[in-house]
């Protein structure tokens, strides 16, 4: 019987961990809530790189490994693809397609931190949806900027930040209103791709508020890659691992 590891997130990732049986594993690294409702065995934290991943297949007698974490997570998409190849076992991606900008978007792709720092200047009250990363920068807000800042936890913020916890999927009526009570001039965003967070580029769109587009990484090539979770399970229930 084969035997599965999937790296992943809470959401393609859950919807797979949801078919899988005891004997596959779902790895998660930790952030965010871990879900206890499922059949496959789940484990929480890191592996020490790709080298102690590479040990914890050929100790698991792992058959396949799943790669379905954000499209963001270059790191651990690296440590997998290099993982399988240390331990001679296959390597299939999920991979999201990211967004594509429509009539009426006014998106800016910056490449990092100080790109984003830069073009961040012509505006007052920014909304960052990139995660925890913003809060290492606190102590940098100008004067000129107040932030919002939403992440799937609570953290502290200080006079100049205020940080919102909340997790999508998001409804646009809700989006709107975080809009409109915050007078947001600005959104910052990773092109994620996701459906459950793609609301904000709608009210952005409605009301001509610039985008500032984390530019995605580039990931690894794998023995297989796949757009969608369906696809996916097709291909696992087509080579009789499901």
């Amino acid at each position: 019987m084969k035997r599965i590891l999937l790296l992943g997130g809470v959401t393609e990732a859950l919807a797979i961990a949801r078919t899988l049986g005891a004997q596959h594993v779902y790895s998660l690294a930790g952030v965010g809530r871990v879900p206890t409702d499922l059949r496959c065995e789940v484990r929480v934290g890191g592996y020490g790189g790709a080298e102690g991943l590479a040990q914890y297949i050929r100790e698991q007698r792992i058959d396949l490994l799943l790669d379905a974490t954000h499209p963001y997570a270059a790191q651990i998409s690296q440590n997998a693809a290099r993982a399988a190849a240390l331990s001679g076992v296959p390597c299939w991606a999920l991979r999201r397609p990211a967004w594509v900008a429509q009539a009426g978007d006014d998106w800016r792709e910056v490449a990092n931190w100080s790109e984003l720092v830069h073009a961040l200047r012509a505006f007052r009250r920014p909304l960052f949806t990139l995660g925890r990363e913003p809060l290492e920068h606190l102590n940098e807000i100008p004067e000129s900027q107040f932030w919002t800042l939403r992440a799937l936890d609570v953290y502290p913020g200080n006079s100049r930040c205020e940080v919102i916890g909340a997790r999508g999927p998001f409804l646009i009526d809700d989006e709107r209103t975080l809009f409109d009570q915050r007078n947001i001039d600005v959104l910052i965003s990773k092109n994620s791709g996701s459906s459950a967070t793609e609301p904000k580029l709608e009210v952005a769109r409605e009301r001509g508020v610039p985008v500032l587009i984390l530019q995605r990484p580039v990931l690894p090539k794998v023995d297989r890659e796949f757009g969608a979770v369906n696809q996916l399970l097709e291909a696992l229930h087509q080579a009789h691992i499901l």
